[in-house]
């Protein structure tokens, strides 16, 4: 097996932690906890120690009336070995947060508009230098507000939505090109602006998009829109950051291995690197970024899923969204672009969405609408019992199961990582959402003890 795929064996610390001997909180700011707090560290925890279902790490944040009320974490960012101690998770630790890049780059997207080097209804076109049409729907323009809102015809049906740096996504989208492969990056019959198919591939479109109209590698962009002013770390080059936060970074585990084709759970195996494992060996650029120019490949960096960021940032950014584009008392957004980012440009009505089941019941720019509904093909509720509607983002990749999840009328939100199934979690679903039942826990317990109108504020 490879290295990156490498098995850690079960541990004697490990079997301490499933005994419910060890958990880890670690620096939750404010206060002493009060039993509020206290109930839901335990039922956090409570995932972790599980013997049976377990996961290896959970962090949360909570936040009311646009403050921090609650944020803990438990379980591991590395499992150690050869002699080793594993590490905990900690209020620095930078989780790959998969899908949930999608609502920040989302909001980089904004802050472009806002200095009018984009459009949200122009066609692409003319910010790529090269035609992006529907093979089959030519006459037909395609605009950020089409791919932001998963409608544009793009879709992921190729084998891959990523490339290195050597590609050109314009041979991967253009017929004629070296990697169109008969158009499976193009959904068969669906016009731009009639049918949401949930999508990874557009985002690197839009990252392209981004580029030509700046003139800056998306990564970097990235930093100067977005992270550097509102202090957040990480991004989505690791290899760019600096040594401390490289070492922050969670290693992602699953007890799942691959065979072939095929894989494989094994609840009473070994946990299994599925990614970011840079503890002895620090994070390599991207694939071919020596020769990269600028606007040529928008997949390059994985706008879709590969920002490194730690929870309590994420809350940060949630803090902005809630204080309509403030942060710190200065503006970073215009309310404009946030209520935009929310405005509903798609909403099921009854034929089911494509692409991945992300439970998609409306959709924003960029961002999922969450409408607290619980039924078939349409599980957006975040809470048992309901009671929760906003947006925000979800996020699943590598063993990483995520929620940033804001709503503004309430002046309320949560961030909840979930990370290291030690089971299948189709084998594990939640009971009202397309969430893991993890999720659902974790969330409730946020919701109940932290959110709700009968939680005590800190």
């Amino acid at each position: 097996m490879r290295a990156a795929m490498r098995a850690i064996r079960h541990l004697p610390w490990l079997a301490a932690l499933a005994a419910g001997c060890t958990m880890l909180p670690a620096d939750a700011p404010g206060p002493a906890p009060g039993p509020a707090a206290a109930a839901l560290d335990r039922e956090l925890a409570a995932l972790v120690t599980d013997p049976r279902q377990p996961v290896l790490a959970v962090a949360a944040i909570a936040i009311r009336d646009g403050r921090i009320v609650h944020a803990s974490q438990f379980g591991w960012r590395h499992l150690g070995g050869a002699g080793e101690p594993p590490l905990p998770v900690t209020g620095r630790t930078l989780f790959r947060v998969a899908s949930i890049s999608k609502l920040v780059v989302a909001v980089g997207v904004m802050r472009l508009v806002e200095q009018g080097l984009l459009d949200l209804d122009a066609d692409v076109s003319v910010a790529l230098g090269w035609p992006l049409r529907h093979p089959q729907f030519p006459g037909l323009p395609i605009t950020l507000r089409l791919l932001l809102s998963h409608r544009s015809g793009v879709s992921d049906g190729g084998e891959r939505y990523a490339f290195d740096g050597r590609t050109a996504l314009q041979d991967v989208l253009q017929p004629g090109g070296s990697l169109y492969a008969d158009g499976r990056n193009w959904s068969r019959d669906v016009a731009p602006g009639t049918r949401f198919e949930y999508v990874n591939l557009n985002f690197g479109v839009i990252a392209q998009v981004m580029e030509r109209a700046s003139g800056e590698r998306f990564d970097r962009l990235m930093q100067r829109l977005v992270l550097q002013p509102l202090g957040l770390r990480g991004g989505f080059d690791p290899a760019d950051f600096p040594a401390a936060d490289q070492t922050d970074i969670a290693t992602l585990y699953r007890k799942r291995r691959s065979e072939g084709e095929r894989d494989i759970w094994d609840p009473a195996g070994p946990w299994v690197v599925q990614a970011d494992d840079f503890r002895h060996r620090p994070p390599a650029p991207p694939e071919g970024l020596d020769g990269y120019v600028i606007g040529r490949n928008g997949t390059l960096f994985g706008p879709q899923g590969r920002l490194r960021i730690s929870v309590r940032d994420l809350g940060t950014l949630m803090q902005v969204l809630l204080d309509q584009g403030r942060h710190q008392g200065r503006p970073f957004l215009q309310p404009a672009s946030v209520a935009l980012l929310a405005s509903e440009q798609w909403r099921r009505d009854g034929a089911a969405p494509g692409g991945e089941n992300v439970g998609a019941c409306s959709w924003g720019l960029g961002v999922q609408r969450f409408t607290d509904r619980a039924e078939a093909g349409c599980g957006d509720r975040l809470v048992e019992g309901g009671g929760f509607t906003g947006w925000g983002h979800f996020g699943d990749a590598y063993g990483l199961m995520g929620v940033f999840a804001l709503d503004p009328l309430q002046r309320r939100g949560m961030v909840v990582i979930v990370a290291g199934p030690g089971v299948d979690p189709q084998a594990h679903p939640g009971h009202w959402s397309a969430l893991s039942r993890w999720q659902e826990i974790a969330l409730t317990a946020v919701h109940r003890h932290a959110l709700s109108a009968a939680a005590p504020m800190r």
